[in-house]
């Protein structure tokens, strides 16, 4: 069988994005499906729901997959299922609907606001007491390109994600800085070895759509996504 006529393995993991409103979460999130961004964005009522896939190559997994002898790629195609999660208040006490079984969180908070980093902590907190204990969370802090405006250092931000074991990553949604390698790394992380599925490699990288699974009726608060 040539390359071109192997399939390829494929993973699929519920990750869900949480932190204070107007940090960046739903334009980390579309940069990373759509590879856009908007300046300005309705806030997020409940949450949203979002699919996007990545090609992890041979090279990328080394030795986490057994070498393709067996009619199949050597790559895997690892499927996110996201929630990106309101960051208002008064959304607050939906959250464990979306954060249950999940395999992976991210937390972002503004690099240019302290508190939001305070928020971010009470989330973490959250997961670590709520959800899964295997879950991978991962600190971020957004709005990398107003770096000059930072009110956070990168180093105790870091050395507070590595206190607890979490991956740390600071990303631009508005230039794009970093953001595929964020997800990428996660991928990286999520326990393929013990779900991956033998499928054809259709759709690979296909972007969807997001959908509002909130019922709320939607507000005209708008949040800065950069």
């Amino acid at each position: 069988m040539s390359q071109a006529q192997k399939q390829v393995r494929q993973a699929q993991f519920k990750l869900v994005l949480l932190g204070e409103s107007a940090v960046g979460k739903s334009s980390i999130v579309q940069r990373f499906v759509k590879n856009s961004f908007d300046e300005f964005r309705e806030s997020t009522i409940g949450a949203a729901f979002l699919t996007q896939s990545i090609k992890l190559t041979g090279d990328d997994l080394g030795e986490s997959l057994a070498p393709a002898d067996d009619g199949f790629d050597d790559g895997l195609i690892v499927k996110f299922e996201i929630w990106d999660t309101a960051g208002q208040e008064r959304y607050r006490s939906l959250a464990s609907m979306y954060y249950r079984n999940a395999q992976a969180a991210v937390v972002v908070y503004d690099i240019t606001q302290s508190e939001s980093l305070e928020k971010a902590k009470y989330w973490i907190k959250e997961l670590q007491k709520q959800a899964s204990s295997n879950i991978l969370i991962t600190l971020v802090g957004n709005k990398l390109d107003l770096k000059e405006e930072r009110q956070v250092s990168e180093e105790s931000a870091r050395l507070f994600a590595n206190e607890l074991g979490l991956l740390y990553f600071e990303v631009s949604a508005k230039s794009g800085e970093n953001v595929q390698d964020l997800f990428k790394q996660i991928a990286l992380k999520m326990p393929f070895k013990a779900q991956v599925s033998k499928g054809n490699g259709a759709g690979k990288n296909k972007q969807s759509v997001s959908v509002d699974l909130s019922q709320r009726p939607t507000t005209n608060d708008q949040d800065c996504a950069c």
